[in-house]
């Protein structure tokens, strides 16, 4: 885990602005308290087929579905109902802030010439944080991350072509709501989904890709005939290999971007579930 952070207390401010005789601030009172926590884990395995990775929890605290196939494979999947939840445990120098009923969102970020990354935002119910001495911790179900670049990283396609891939980012987009009702247990909920991305690759010839009609074609219908594939796999070893899979994917409007004097094509998508639901993307490891 990196780039950890935590709001401790992130509340509705609620001002009582009673009319007075003299001038001044009004006291102010704080409604719905909860805790965000946001983190970043590598996008590696956990280095054994069949195994999860230490995260695999964040991920079914984000709306996902965990199958397991022994020796095999690990693979995330959209729900709709019945969602996960995680408690957080955030130690600093000795002063715990334990966040309960947490749930997420998160956005995969992978550039050429960096380390993939899965970046997660949670929001819990607030604890009184309390002192406790500092965990001792064990690092298991975390293979060693590999940079995303050529020969780490392939099987690259988008709308059934294979280009040359620069960056694709992946956000899930779930709808997070803190519930706080008289009478009822306090609560996160999840209420929507919607994942989207940005692919940014080498710009190509119109008799090689065109996907400035592909985008045309796919405004305003995104049915089966319109809607194509997006899938990445990044890693080379058994245990530490992640496939990013779609076959739904709705490309928005397409614009160009220069890097190194290289013209680049900025490719927004949204990736869409068929009728029958929660099969927009899969997450696999192998």
């Amino acid at each position: 885990m990196r780039d950890l952070n935590i709001t401790p207390l992130q509340s509705d401010v609620v001002s009582r602005d009673l009319i007075r005789p003299y001038l001044g601030a009004s006291e102010q009172l704080l409604a719905n308290t909860r805790v965000e926590c946001t983190f970043s884990v590598e996008l590696a395995g956990s280095g054994t087929a069949g195994t999860a990775p230490q995260y695999g929890k964040a991920l079914l605290a984000c709306g996902l579905s965990e199958t397991v196939s022994a020796g095999v494979s690990v693979t995330y999947a959209p729900v709709s109902s019945s969602f996960g939840s995680v408690t957080i445990h955030y130690n600093i120098d000795g002063v715990r802030h334990k966040v309960t009923g947490c749930r997420g969102t998160f956005t995969i970020n992978a550039n050429v010439g960096e380390i993939p990354t899965i970046d997660f935002t949670f929001t819990g119910i607030y604890n009184t944080p309390d002192d406790s001495a500092l965990p001792s911790v064990t690092y298991s179900n975390q293979a060693t991350p590999l940079v995303f670049k050529e020969g780490n990283t392939g099987t690259f396609e988008l709308l059934s072509y294979s280009g040359c891939l620069q960056s694709v980012t992946f956000d899930i987009g779930n709808t997070l709501v803190y519930r706080e009702l008289i009478g009822c247990t306090k609560e996160v909920l999840l209420t929507d989904r919607s994942a989207n991305g940005t692919v940014v690759m080498e710009a190509v010839t119109m008799a090689e890709k065109n996907y400035f009609t592909a985008a045309l074609t796919d405004q305003g219908l995104a049915d089966e005939a319109t809607l194509g594939n997006l899938t990445f796999q990044h890693g080379t070893t058994a245990g530490n290999i992640i496939d990013f899979i779609s076959t739904r994917i709705d490309i928005g409007d397409v614009s160009y971007s220069d890097q190194d004097g290289v013209a680049m094509l900025n490719i927004p998508y949204t990736a869409i579930p068929s009728t029958a639901g929660n099969n927009e993307f899969s997450l696999v490891y192998t």
